[in-house]
């Protein structure tokens, strides 16, 4: 007859404040396999995983049953302390009583209750038929697969490259450098943008590492962990061809893209020419900066009045983008101060609804637009902006100063829209692809948002950059670099342990 240990988790009151844990301890106290069955208030805790390797020795348990959260996010976890314990970790098993029980039935607590007892008896059940089984080797392919060729994806393939192992780095536009090729300079020290990435796409092509594909998209993926087989189609129209890769890791890179201006109608987007979104604006500051002078789409003249508009479709859940960009109220700032150099005369002014700058040196230089360069910010949303005007040619911009609750008109000669950064253009199908997973606003999802933030939910697939959320450069830089370091701890050993538990097939079983 088996010993089987049930430990239940209050997990804080994510569980207990719906299911009656005690109850579900003593029903399975009544099973003829359970020789032990206790509750604890956080079994992933330090003190938590001591009872399970302290119960494990004492009743010289030779099956586990934590129930607790999701097996995705402290698996792990409870067969390391059961394997510590020298419990085979395979006889350690997971009942799912906190998304599958209490979380969806919060208004039904006799229910989710009864539904948690019914879980871990299956549990129970299952560590019965368990095997004590043991990982095996297979062999690890030590080539890297970069997908994008912006800055995370360079910093990326630069970082493994260095390292020794060979990198295929996909672009899926004719040149590397993504959207910071785009823009005209960075905030805090104003650094040209394409002067620091120049050097980067040099770095790049001169490697005798990395292979670069421009205009090239990943076409199929299959395999696992350490033994990856990509299709890579190559070209653009009727001219492609196809190439095949094998690697061991594959590093999404894949960014961002801009809010379609066409969705901003209220604003004037796509159809105001001199309402144009940050991109557009960064252009148009680097052309000013080449030709002598910054000019309006429309008809070529100096704006000399300029409204910026923070927020515009971002934080809006009835447009499906819930979230702030982050990096919006950084660069508008900077736009703002370089717009005021270009041309001394101007008046620049922001409409926001609260100015989010954390960084180091961030709020500082928030504060810096406002006196050094008397940028003008209005607390309060712009309701609309349309054309007007004596002659017609400005750009009406009407809203509200909700900090002393007066309506606010501007006649701005341009206005500049910070839009959301929305997932890059195909991630969803990419996802698919890979077998990763995406979130409700459709960037890649991290396997744990605090202890595993670079590293997806499918093994050998790690996250760089805006491909997973907004981030500015220093934030998309670092996390390129933690990517690359998990690949390289990956590809330090030939061998990797892989899990044993795979599926086969019981001819006698088919139909």
């Amino acid at each position: 007859m088996s010993r089987i240990g049930v430990f239940v988790c209050h997990c804080g009151i994510n569980i207990a404040g719906t299911v009656d844990v005690e109850q579900v301890a003593q029903a399975l106290r009544l099973h003829p396999d359970v020789v032990y069955a206790t509750t604890y208030r956080y079994m992933c805790s330090e003190p938590g995983q001591q009872l399970l390797r302290e119960a494990i020795q004492e009743h010289q348990l030779d099956g586990v049953v934590v129930a607790a959260c999701s097996p995705a996010m402290h698996e792990k976890t409870f067969r390391g302390a059961s394997a510590a314990a020298g419990l085979n970790p395979y006889r350690c098993e997971i009942a799912n009583i906190r998304e599958q029980c209490s979380w969806v039935h919060e208004h039904t607590p006799v229910q989710a209750t009864n539904k948690a007892i019914a879980t871990v008896h299956t549990m129970v059940q299952k560590v019965n038929w368990d095997e004590a089984l043991e990982p095996f080797r297979l062999s690890l392919t030590q080539q890297a697969l970069v997908i994008g060729g912006g800055i995370a994806g360079i910093q990326a393939a630069l970082d493994i490259a260095n390292a020794g192992f060979p990198v295929v780095l996909v672009e899926r536009e004719p040149f590397l450098g993504g959207k910071m090729a785009q823009l005209s300079g960075t905030y805090l020290n104003f650094t040209a943008a394409p002067d620091l990435l120049a050097r980067k796409v040099q770095q790049v092509h001169e490697h005798p590492h990395i292979t670069v594909l421009t205009q090239a998209r990943v076409a199929e993926v299959e395999g696992y962990v350490g033994n990856f087989d990509v299709t890579v189609t190559v070209g653009r129209g009727e001219v492609t061809e196809s190439e095949q890769f094998s690697v061991g890791a594959i590093v999404v890179a894949t960014g961002w893209d801009p809010y379609p201006m066409e969705k901003l109608s209220e604003y004037g987007g796509g159809e105001i020419p001199d309402v144009v979104d940050g991109l557009t604006f960064e252009r148009m500051l680097r052309q000013g900066q080449e030709e002598g002078g910054l000019r309006r789409p429309s008809d070529g003249r100096v704006p000399r009045e300029v409204v910026f508009v923070q927020c515009a479709g971002s934080r809006d859940p009835e447009r499906g983008v819930p979230y702030c960009s982050k990096v919006c109220c950084m660069y508008t700032a900077k736009q703002a101060m370089m717009f005021r150099e270009q041309v001394p005369v101007g008046q620049a002014y922001v409409f926001y609804i609260d100015i989010r700058s954390a960084g180091r040196g961030y709020d500082e230089y928030v504060q810096q637009a406002m006196e050094a360069h008397d940028v003008l910010y209005l607390r309060g949303k712009v309701s609309k902006i349309f054309r007007g005007g004596a002659e017609g040619d400005k750009v009406m911009v009407w809203g509200v100063d909700t900090l002393s609750g007066q309506p606010v008109e501007v006649a701005a000669d341009l206005v500049v829209l910070a839009t959301p950064m929305t997932p890059s253009h195909g991630a969803t199908d990419l996802a698919q692809k890979l077998r990763a997973v995406v979130d409700r606003n459709g960037f890649f999802s991290e396997a744990h948002p605090k202890l595993r933030p670079v590293e997806s939910l499918t093994a050998g697939i790690f996250l760089a950059g805006a491909a997973q959320g907004p981030k500015d450069i220093p934030e998309t830089v670092s996390q390129a670099s933690g990517a690359a370091a998990k690949v390289l701890q990956m590809f330090s050993q030939r061998e990797m342990a892989h899990e044993p538990t795979v599926a086969c097939v019981i001819p006698q079983l088919c139909a």
